[in-house]
């Protein structure tokens, strides 16, 4: 599974970044970097969690 992020809708709130610190984080500008965009067995519990947590429905995961 894939991460994927509709950058048009991300607002970089930091939602993600709580709830998954191993898969995003923010940079020194505010910006969502993507640290693991192929989610491994042990951390897709943490991206769920990041996915339905972010207000702006800016996040999804695709099987590519």
């Amino acid at each position: 599974m894939k991460i994927v992020v509709d950058w048009d809708r991300c607002e970089a709130n930091g939602v993600c970044v709580r709830a998954a610190p191993e898969s995003f984080h923010l940079d020194d500008k505010d910006q969502l970097q993507i640290l693991t965009e192929t989610v491994p067995p042990e951390l897709r519990a943490k991206v769920d969690k990041a996915i339905l947590g972010c207000p702006k429905q800016a996040l999804s995961l695709s099987e590519d």
